[in-house]
């Protein structure tokens, strides 16, 4: 009740933190979203720009933390919602943060390569008794990830993720 959905295309700006909140992983980063806006002369001029917070849970924390790190141009797909707190000062303050559901790479600014995927197997065939089509099946997922630099991808050991 009362979500708002959002969509924020952006760069990782700080390095993502791991940790455990009660007996849940958390995942958390920012992202910087700029604007740009053509001038009369046809030229790029920067415009403004969108900061928040990125609270990545569950299932997301894996595949983020090995794959995602500072610098790294990604979407995200969420939530949005605002959390109010007091600085070390008493002043209360606000902080726009994003629960996401989703999180990728931005293929607009990187290359992915996928060796194997998980997906379901769609066959008419595979009809279960209840009607449905097709079972997911369990694949060990290789993927190289090489980010707009050139530079790999490295999981949270500093292991690229091809190794």
């Amino acid at each position: 009740m009362f979500e708002t959905p959002i969509a924020v295309v952006g760069t990782i700006v700080t390095n993502p933190e791991r940790r455990w909140v009660g007996d849940q992983e958390l995942f958390k980063f920012r992202v910087a979203s700029n604007s740009r806006r053509r001038t009369a002369d046809g030229t790029w001029e920067p415009g403004n720009t969108l900061y928040a917070t990125v609270n990545c849970w569950g299932r997301l924390v894996t595949g983020v933390g090995a794959g995602l790190g500072k610098g790294d141009a990604v979407i995200v797909v969420g939530n949005v919602y605002t959390s109010e707190y007091e600085d070390r000062d008493g002043n209360r303050r606000s902080s726009l943060e994003i629960r996401a559901t989703a999180v990728g790479p931005d293929l607009a600014r990187c290359i992915v390569r996928i060796d194997k995927r998980r997906h379901p197997e769609a066959t008419p065939d595979a009809a279960s008794a209840d009607g449905e089509v097709g079972t997911e099946r369990d694949v060990d997922v290789d993927v190289d990830v090489e980010i707009g630099d050139g530079r790999p991808a490295r999981d949270e050991e500093g292991l690229p993720l091809s190794a």
